[in-house]
């Protein structure tokens, strides 16, 4: 009976080791699993990733200026067309009328013109004989051959010759006035009338037809879009930290949405100066080589910056924000630490620079099986296996 009873003892100081075991190695009271890594020195590969818009760096919205009806529409999306080119036409109404009548007002002021011109060339000849025989006269009175009635009345009819030539220059340049008046009403119809007609501003394609004839636009509203298929770009948007690698003229490797196995090679373009405060974003336009893809497709840009040699660098999934600090959770002495750092560039290769903090002898947490704290007890290993 005895025997037995130190047979369940045994059995049961085995089972509560094999419980404190399990407690102490695979329970809450287990040591946090880790995997560490020192930081390396060497060469990063600097990267910038953007998504984009596809755009046409020269792009011509055409819309009337005024409120008509679409009379004709010569073209449709796709055709290529060359600078002057009319591609739709707006219903004139009375425009041509209105044009006919004034360009006959243009002609009557200019013979008004001719009319005028010809009375003061009469004035002026009139004038010129009556001063030569008021002159005459002056002289026979002085020798007593005519009376001074006679002077007088020589002397009013040149006053009278140089009224009618005052009032006949007067004539003409209100003839020139009315003249230019009408010239200048006929050119504002002429103007009118031309806006009716909406002309390609350059040698390009139809982008976009978006009305019919018989419809009616309101001035200023879209009716085609003209673009140079030649100066395609991607209108990137790229991470403030990231956007001041950025530099004209690096290439760039782009990846349309309709061509995903197929990307394409690009340079940047343009740096927009202003960068948008809300998404912390900057603008950067990367220009590419004819592709068969749609205005308006979306992108991935990759641009490749030079390499950094001599950086030292640890895996960016080890970098953690705790209290508003950047830095890294690191092993001392079994037990853990956190310590702020200094962080410089991302690659997307998941590796970040690090700038300041960190020795290179330092272990630094990369993954644990559950959130860090400091002084918490941590195994490390080689992987964390997925449960």
């Amino acid at each position: 009976m005895s025997g037995q009873k130190y047979k369940f003892l045994a059995i049961g100081v085995g089972l509560l080791m094999g419980f404190m075991w399990v407690v102490l190695t695979q329970g809450p009271l287990a040591p946090v699993k880790i995997t560490v890594e020192k930081i390396q020195v060497g060469n990063l590969s600097n990267t910038v990733f953007g998504i984009g818009t596809l755009k046409a760096r020269h792009s011509y919205n055409l819309a009337p200026t005024m409120t008509s009806r679409v009379k004709t529409v010569l073209v449709d999306q796709g055709d290529s067309v060359v600078a002057g080119q009319i591609l739709a036409e707006m219903d004139p109404v009375d425009l041509d009328d209105k044009l006919a009548g004034s360009q006959r007002v243009v002609e009557k002021t200019a013979n008004a013109i001719q009319a005028a011109e010809a009375q003061v060339s009469e004035a002026q000849s009139r004038l010129k004989t009556l001063s030569a025989t008021f002159t005459r006269y002056e002289e026979l009175r002085v020798g007593g051959f005519v009376s001074q009635e006679m002077l007088d009345a020589k002397l009013h009819e040149k006053n009278a010759a140089t009224s009618a030539m005052s009032t006949a220059s007067a004539n003409l340049a209100v003839s020139h006035d009315e003249h230019s008046r009408a010239q200048a009403d006929a050119r504002g119809i002429g103007k009118a009338r031309a806006q009716t007609r909406l002309l390609s501003p350059i040698n390009g394609v139809v982008a976009a037809r978006l009305v019919e004839p018989g419809s009616t636009l309101v001035g200023g509203q879209l009716a085609l879009q003209v673009i140079d298929p030649t100066s395609l770009w991607v209108e990137t948007r790229i991470a403030q930290q990231q956007a001041g690698l950025v530099r004209v003229g690096q290439v760039a490797e782009i990846v349309l949405r309709s061509q995903p196995h197929a990307p394409v090679t690009g340079k940047v373009a343009r740096i927009d100066m202003v960068s948008d405060a809300v998404t912390e974003e900057r603008i950067v336009n990367v220009s590419l080589k004819d592709a068969s893809a749609s205005i308006g497709e979306y992108a991935e840009v990759t641009l490749k910056l030079p390499e950094m040699n001599g950086t030292r660098s640890i895996p960016s999934a080890a970098v953690k924000r705790v209290d508003k600090q950047n830095g890294v959770w690191v092993l001392q002495d079994g037990r853990v630490a956190f310590k702020p750092v200094k962080l410089g560039l991302s690659t997307m290769e998941g590796r970040t620079q690090i700038l300041d903090g960190l020795s290179d002898g330092d272990e630094v947490i990369v993954y644990s099986q559950q959130a860090l704290r400091e002084g918490l007890n941590v195994k490390v290993v080689s992987a964390l296996v997925k449960g």
